[in-house]
């Protein structure tokens, strides 16, 4: 396959040939999340909140296998836009030897810490039995998804977009459909409850990782997994730590955020971090189609960077800002529109429901102006710039948002916590683009 499309085509119909794949797929992946909550809220309202206390540990898992394959991508795609297959080759190898071994320790690790972990933010058995439940069978899953996680980044470093895009959708639909069945049983199948909507999205996982094995085996890609480069190289290395750390970091900010705005609500009552919980699946219809552009975005943005060809880093830019505001713009009117329709599929606690509608409606006016802290990060992540990114990451997750909740709580309880998502994403709108630009100069585009 030859990646040279990447600074040929024209740039419009480039980004959309290579971001609406994955921006579909990451629909499908929206809309398993919110399936896959749905049918838990079935079983229980502790079932529910047990998925949003386990979430943060969840994300931390998904973060390290993403950051890393982030890194991955964007070595490999910078590697083949200068012309060096042998570097691209490495980085491809050892990258994946990394990930594999990065999911081990987490699968002890996640597994070992989660009974701490839920005591943390409740005294109630039964959330934590069953969040226990839920994390030990999905973190048993961490190695197939590192390893699933490690293909769809090697695939999209070279542009093939289509592939990464039907192993997603084939994963989600198969954990659509085998919720329902493992939760509450179906014929010779018993009912496994929360054990099922863990079961079923390990299996999902498996699917996935199955068709990227197979179509790399049936149509080996440009860039190959070799034990010819498997030998450490420190510099290899080092390139895919200094994108893939700051990119983890970046996923796992969320996590840390959540975990303290859990800490700050739970003051008040378990209602709202149930509300946080649900907000965060909602949420993710509109950041992970956003962040289909995104991944589209990254190689094509690397791989022009390799090759020099620095008006069309600035135009991918611009394009792609300019289709995150629109998905954000959508998912605004929405919240604005029906709050307590989307909190009511999750919850028919009319208490729960009010309390979401308001956080709904509040959060919801930062949307518009986080896609230019989404945009930037991600490509300074495909520009080999890691550090710069994750600058803007913690002013977004950590330094502005946190302190502000506890500030704002203290004055007006509850609701001072739903404004400090608009007021963090404001704030740090206007440092991101300070911090790319300063990142873009730097490199003399």
């Amino acid at each position: 396959m030859d990646e040279n499309f990447m600074k040929e085509k024209p740039v419009f119909r480039l980004i959309l040939s290579m971001g609406l794949p994955m921006m579909l797929s990451m629909l499908v992946n929206s809309l398993y999340n919110i399936v896959d909550s749905y049918f838990v809220a079935m079983i229980s309202e502790d079932a529910m909140t047990a998925l949003s206390l386990v979430y943060p540990v969840q994300n931390f898992i998904n973060a390290v296998a993403i950051g890393f394959g982030v890194g991955i991508s964007a070595v490999i795609a910078i590697y083949l836009g200068a012309g060096n297959k042998k570097k691209a080759n490495q980085a491809s190898t050892q990258g994946f030897i990394l990930a594999v071994i990065h999911g081990v320790i987490m699968t002890v690790g996640g597994i070992a810490i989660m009974p701490y972990f839920l005591r943390l933010f409740t005294s109630s058995e039964s959330v934590i039995n069953l969040g226990v439940r839920y994390s030990n069978i999905a973190f048993s899953f961490t190695v197939i998804i590192v390893m699933g996680l490690a293909f769809e980044k090697i695939f999209q470093a070279v542009g093939n977009m289509k592939i990464s895009m039907i192993s997603l959708a084939a994963g989600c639909i198969a954990n659509i459909i085998l919720d329902p069945v493992l939760i509450f049983g179906l014929g010779p199948i018993p009912s496994l409850g929360i054990d099922g909507a863990a079961l079923a999205t390990g299996l999902g996982q498996l699917i996935t990782l199955s068709i990227y094995l197979a179509v790399y085996l049936a149509r080996p890609l440009s860039v190959k997994i070799s034990k010819e480069y498997a030998a450490p190289d420190k510099i290899t290395i080092a390139k895919l730590y200094s994108v893939g750390i700051p990119a983890t970091l970046n996923l796992a900010l969320p996590s840390l955020l959540i975990s303290a705005l859990n800490a700050i609500l739970a003051a008040y009552s378990q209602i709202y971090i149930l509300v946080l919980g649900v907000y965060y699946k909602l949420q993710t219809f509109l950041y992970l189609p956003a962040n289909g552009i995104i991944q589209g975005m990254r190689p094509l943005i690397g791989f022009n960077y390799g090759a020099g060809e620095h008006k069309r880093v600035r135009q991918i830019f611009n394009i792609v800002l300019g289709m995150c505001a629109a998905i954000m713009a959508a998912g605004t009117i929405v919240c604005i529109l029906v709050p307590d329709k989307l909190m009511a599929l999750f919850t028919n606690n009319e208490q729960t429901i009010e309390a979401g509608k308001t956080a709904l409606r509040v959060i919801s006016a930062g949307f518009i102006v986080s896609s230019v802290s989404v945009t930037a990060s991600g490509a300074l992540e495909g520009l080999g710039k890691g550090a710069p990114s994750f600058v803007i990451s913690l002013f977004r997750y950590i330094v502005i948002i946190i302190p502000a909740a506890y500030i704002l709580s203290k004055i007006f309880g509850v609701i001072g916590v739903w404004n400090s998502f608009w007021i963090a994403e404001s704030v740090t709108a206007v440092i991101a683009l300070a911090v790319y630009r300063k990142s873009v100069k730097k490199a003399k585009y």
